[in-house]
C-alpha cells in the first residue's frame, strides 16, 4: 500500500465515476475533490441523482472509481487488491446504513462485537462499556434485533461501527428508517462521538435537520461539488437546497 499524508482522515482528488459504456454511459461523478479533516462531522447532500451516495461509496471503498484518487488514513486505496481493500474496510472503517444490517440470530452484544471478532481482535472492555452506555444499550445487550425497536437496532449498528475505533465512520442515510425522535437520538450520539471521542464522520443525508448536526455540509449536483456550508443550520441548509432545485 502506498502511504500518503495523514493530515486528513480521508480525501478524494478528481474523482470520477461512470457506469456503462458508449451512448448509454452515465457519469455519476465528474472530478470531485474534497478533504475530510480528522475529528470532524461532514454531511453530504444533493438532489436525487446528484451523485452523493456514489461519492460516499467510492470514498469508503464500497465502489470503484473510474479515475481519480481516494486516500483513507494515509493509504491510497485506488488500485488496492480486493483482499487488501476488504481488510482495510474491516479494520479501519465503520459503516452505518439506512438498513440496520444486524444478524437476527445474534444478540445485540454479539452484533456489536461481530466486526472485531471477524478481524480477530478483542474489543477494549472500557471502550465497549463507554459506547454501550452512551447509546443507552446496557439493558438491551441480551436482546435480539426482532425484540428491539428500529431506533434501538440502529443504535446497535452505530455501536458496532464505533467499537473498532475506525479511521472514518461512513453513514448512508442512517436515520432514513427511523422516526424523528429515534433519528435525533442517533444523530446526537454521532455528534457526541465527534466532540467527545474525536471520531471522524462522513454522512449522506437528504434531511436538512440531520445535516444541521454536522460541522459542514458538502452539496453535490449533477456529479459536481457545487457548494460548501460551514456550521450549518436547518434554515441555511434549506436555503441552499432551494437554490439548487430552483
Amino acid at each position: 500500500m502506498m502511504q500518503t499524508s495523514v493530515e486528513h482522515a480521508a480525501s478524494a482528488t478528481d474523482l470520477t465515476k461512470r457506469y456503462g459504456t458508449g451512448d448509454g454511459a452515465v457519469t455519476a461523478l465528474r472530478g470531485v475533490s474534497a478533504a475530510f479533516p480528522r475529528g470532524r462531522f461532514t454531511a453530504i447532500m444533493g438532489p436525487s441523482g446528484s451523485g452523493k451516495s456514489t461519492f460516499l461509496h467510492c470514498l469508503a471503498g464500497l465502489d470503484t472509481a473510474t479515475s481519480g484518487s481516494v486516500v483513507i488514513g494515509g493509504v491510497e486505496i485506488t488500485g488496492l487488491s480486493r483482499t487488501r481493500l476488504t481488510r482495510l474496510r474491516r479494520d479501519r472503517l465503520g459503516f452505518v446504513f439506512q438498513s440496520f444490517n444486524l444478524l437476527p440470530m445474534l444478540t445485540a452484544e454479539e452484533n456489536i462485537r461481530l466486526t472485531g471478532r471477524l478481524g480477530g481482535r478483542k474489543a477494549d472492555g472500557a471502550w465497549f462499556d463507554t459506547v454501550v452506555d452512551a447509546l443507552g444499550l446496557r439493558g438491551r445487550l441480551a436482546h435480539r434485533p426482532g425484540e428491539m425497536s428500529g431506533g434501538q437496532q440502529q443504535r446497535v449498528a452505530v455501536a458496532r461501527a464505533l467499537l473498532t475505533r475506525p479511521e472514518v465512520l461512513f453513514a448512508d442515510e442512517p436515520t432514513g428508517n427511523l422516526d424523528s425522535r429515534s433519528g435525533g437520538e442517533v444523530l446526537g450520539f454521532l455528534r457526541t462521538a465527534v466532540d467527545a471521542y474525536g471520531q471522524t464522520v462522513i454522512m449522506v443525508t437528504h434531511d436538512p435537520a440531520a445535516a444541521a448536526h454536522a460541522d459542514r455540509v458538502l452539496f453535490l449536483a449533477d456529479g459536481l461539488l457545487v457548494r460548501e456550508l460551514d456550521e450549518p443550520t436547518i434554515d441555511g441548509v434549506h436555503a441552499v437546497m432551494r437554490g439548487m432545485e430552483g
